[in-house]
């Protein structure tokens, strides 16, 4: 394998390039779609054999992804799947598609990346690409992957090149595709950024060079920060405007036809998602390094956290007003686990913290959720792996329902006819549907 940035460029461009995906989740397995339908080859490496064997049999696993797209992938002849790590010397690039969560407490956890790492590390070939998309502070690629790949005695920019691209992905979101969305791209040297380039411009609308890795992961990071800043805006303008009698979906809504300097948020029972809930604490996890302090990310963090309390409250407030009675023993019904709408995705969703502070005053929960059948195993709450969901039949028998994920495949009609409805993703009033009593959460 040639460490030639011009000859790679050209193979690039000749389709004859070869792309291991290490982890085939949310954002990596779009990405070997995308590869496959761009004429790329595409190896697929995940750790757990069951979704290795369900992908080289032409079935998906994410109900973002459908069948017919893994088979198509396969039929191509251009994908495949694999657990094991020494195919990685098949590959002319390889792209790290693994999670960053947070750990308990609430610092980053680079375990993935490191360990990831170290594997590609065992394998690395001269002219190899290695590209980082996991969301992290700015300098992972430099300061954590560098030192583990360079460390058998293969240099960076020289025999091999390294770039961080970060993952753009909204899972759910039919609208924007991965070859659809720009491209952000840093490398370590030009050559790396330029083999870089050319590698996601293949199958990319729109690549967007930037001056270094760091700028490409300070890039994502600000990109989640200022979704979690302005939610946590939204979720105290909700509190504000709720104790003088207005409805701030309204106010949201009206705001959004300003065709210039405004742009819509809206408010929820906490943050969810693999990256907006964890992101942020990354940049004031680095910033401390530099002794700067975060204070309006850390306020807009302390701001979302609390939504799961307040959300709770209003439940307990709703449940003795229309009902006479308190929390305990009550019989309470949580439309949706996912943490946002028409995926599957549970991770970091605020309806665990929703159960469990339910559960800690004495409610019976309840869950319904046609993308979740059965909650996975969870980091923070394995209490409530293997937990059910339930039909809709017997809405009459809940004292309460709260909505916490507006999936558009609920039968909110069914919902409706609940005798107490707290709302906290104004789910109904957007349906024009009115229950007996609606409360907004």
């Amino acid at each position: 394998m040639s460490a030639d940035p011009d000859r790679l460029v050209e193979r690039i461009q000749a389709r004859d390039f070869t792309v291991a995906v290490i982890g085939l989740g949310y954002v990596g397995l779009p990405l070997v779609r995308a590869l496959t339908q761009a004429g790329l080859r595409a190896l697929g490496v995940d750790i757990d054999p069951a979704k290795v064997a369900q992908l080289n049999q032409g079935r998906s696993y994410l109900n973002t992804l459908p069948d017919a797209d893994v088979a198509a992938m396969r039929a191509t002849g251009l994908f495949e799947a694999t657990s094991d790590a020494t195919r990685l010397r098949d590959a002319d690039a390889v792209l790290l598609c693994v999670p960053t969560p947070l750990d308990a407490h609430r610092e980053p956890d680079l375990s993935y990346v490191v360990d990831t790492t170290r594997t590609v590390a065992a394998q690395l070939k001269p002219g190899q690409l290695i590209v980082l998309e996991s969301t992290t502070y700015p300098g992972t690629t430099r300061d954590v992957m560098q030192p583990i790949l360079e460390a058998g005695g293969l240099k960076s920019g020289r025999d091999f090149y390294l770039a961080y691209s970060p993952e753009r992905e909204d899972p759910g979101n039919a609208d924007y595709s991965t070859s659809g969305i720009p491209k952000v791209v840093g490398g370590d040297g030009e050559d790396a950024l330029r083999i870089a380039a050319a590698l996601y411009g293949a199958f990319v609308a729109r690549v967007v060079p930037v001056a270094s890795c760091e700028t490409a992961e300070a890039v994502k990071i600000t990109e989640n920060v200022f979704r979690a800043v302005n939610i946590a805006l939204v979720n105290e303008l909700k509190l504000v405007f709720d104790s003088m009698g207005i409805d701030v979906w309204d106010v949201i809504d009206a705001a959004a036809t300003k065709p210039f300097g405004f742009m819509p948020f809206y408010p929820g029972p906490g943050l969810g998602g693999h990256c907006i809930p964890i992101d942020p604490f990354y940049l004031t996890w680095k910033a401390r390094e530099f002794d700067h302090a975060t204070r309006f990310i850390e306020l807009a963090g302390e701001i979302n956290t609390a939504m799961p309390r307040r959300v709770i409250e209003k439940l307990a407030l709703a449940l003795d007003a229309t009902h006479g009675k308190g929390l305990r023993n009550a019989r309470i019904l949580l439309i949706g686990v996912a943490y946002k709408k028409n995926v599957d995705d549970t991770r970091e969703s605020p309806a665990f913290k929703l159960l469990e502070l339910l559960e800690a005053r004495g409610a019976n929960t309840f869950f319904h959720d046609p993308y979740v059948p059965a909650i996975p195993k969870l980091r923070e709450h394995p209490e409530f792996a293997g937990r059910k969901s339930i039909g809709l039949d017997a809405i009459g028998s809940y004292d309460a329902v709260l909505v916490v994920t507006d999936h558009d495949n609920v039968d909110w009609a069914r919902v409706a006819q609940a005798s107490l409805v707290v709302d906290t993703r104004n789910a109904l009033a957007r349906r024009a549907l009115k229950p007996k009593t609606l409360v907004k959460a």
